[in-house]
């Protein structure tokens, strides 16, 4: 992802200092636009990915978008962040972990939640023993907006949860307690940002567990008719995923409050989003048409209607006012030119 994306105070607090950072994850769809950001800024990254959802073609797309000596600052580790030594290797001399490596899909945790859990929990666990063996400065953990489960409160505020809908939130939300945990008890800073649905380019559009915006965008160019779970009024905040970046680099240099208890370290969980809601229906319009104008297949069409799955939320939109307050976080693109660079993407 371009750094001219990123706020103008975040690309000088990153290029001030050369740093090394680890990215879990770093193979995949957010992860591998964090990587090529921050290799564009002069830093050091080590990768660690299993290759489980993530693409060896990702990392192909950022060596062909940095510089040679860019890469020259890239490892790569593969490896499951379920392995004690994978971890502590990965974690060596590292200023910042970056964790986003997880199993991501709600519709795979109510197949398997066992997996889900052993990934999200134990992983995240063994990922927290590594940051604060090795003394990083400071742990960012991609939580979701998953854990509001059954609150309906809209906008959904940090400290107004309900109960988790499907093995995945309760994971991620475990995974929450846990950085807490290691925050209060061992003294590892951590900062949670629970996204919403991040939308942009290298997004998976292939299998039954597809983020909806890439698996319809490669529908309607099919001249296939998409479906909507549902009755298309559900709700969800997309947020661009170059924000999703300039969050994660944000909430590692931003200087956090001192807790009351000048013993604890510095933790923070924040909503990453836009702060606005767009129905599945507005969503259909917005992407058929937009796939239209550029020569697509769909102009008339429709779409189908299913049932609503298990584990979803009906209505998704955040406040931001803690991103904004915590770690200087404000969006820069709206969702309609985050969904254009989408479109142009995926169609090109």
């Amino acid at each position: 992802m371009p750094a001219a994306d990123l706020p103008l105070s975040t690309v000088e607090s990153v290029r001030a200092e050369g740093r090394l950072w680890c990215v879990t994850g770093g193979a995949g769809f957010i992860g591998s636009h964090i990587v090529e950001t921050l290799l564009e800024l002069g830093q050091e990254v080590i990768c660690l990915d299993d290759f489980s959802t993530g693409k060896q073609a990702n990392l192909d797309h950022v060596r062909s978008r940095v510089s040679d000596e860019a890469w020259g600052r890239f490892q790569l580790i593969r490896g499951d962040i379920r392995n004690d030594e994978v971890c502590k290797k990965s974690c060596e001399a590292v200023d910042f972990v970056l964790h986003l490596a997880a199993q991501g899909s709600v519709v795979l945790s109510m197949e398997n939640p066992a997996l889900t859990h052993d990934v999200n929990v134990n992983g995240s666990a063994r990922m927290l023993e590594a940051a604060t063996a090795a003394g990083v400065k400071r742990f960012i953990y991609s939580s979701s907006s998953a854990v509001y489960g059954d609150e309906t409160a809209v906008p959904a505020l940090e400290d107004c949860l309900g109960t988790p809908l499907s093995p995945y939130a309760a994971s991620k939300l475990i995974g929450e307690i846990l950085a807490k945990n290691w925050s209060r008890s061992l003294g590892l800073s951590t900062v949670g940002l629970r996204y919403f649905n991040v939308v942009g380019s290298r997004q998976d559009p292939d299998g039954a567990y597809a983020a909806v915006i890439p698996r319809w965008i490669h529908e309607l160019k099919s001249g296939i008719q998409p479906t909507i779970n549902g009755d298309g009024k559900t709700t969800r905040d997309f947020c661009p995923v170059a924000d999703v970046v300039h969050a994660n680099l944000a909430a590692a240099l931003v200087e956090l409050p001192l807790s009351d208890d000048p013993g604890l370290a510095p933790s923070l969980v924040c909503n990453i989003a836009l702060g606005s809601a767009t129905s599945l229906n507005e969503l259909f319009v917005l992407l058929r048409d937009g796939v239209a104008e550029r020569g697509g297949p769909c102009a008339d069409m429709e779409p189908l209607y299913g049932s609503f799955r298990d584990g979803d939320i009906l209505h998704s939109t955040a406040d931001i006012q803690c991103a904004i307050e915590g770690i200087n976080y404000t969006p820069k693109l709206s969702f309609t030119e985050g969904l254009a660079e989408t479109l142009d993407w995926f169609l090109n």
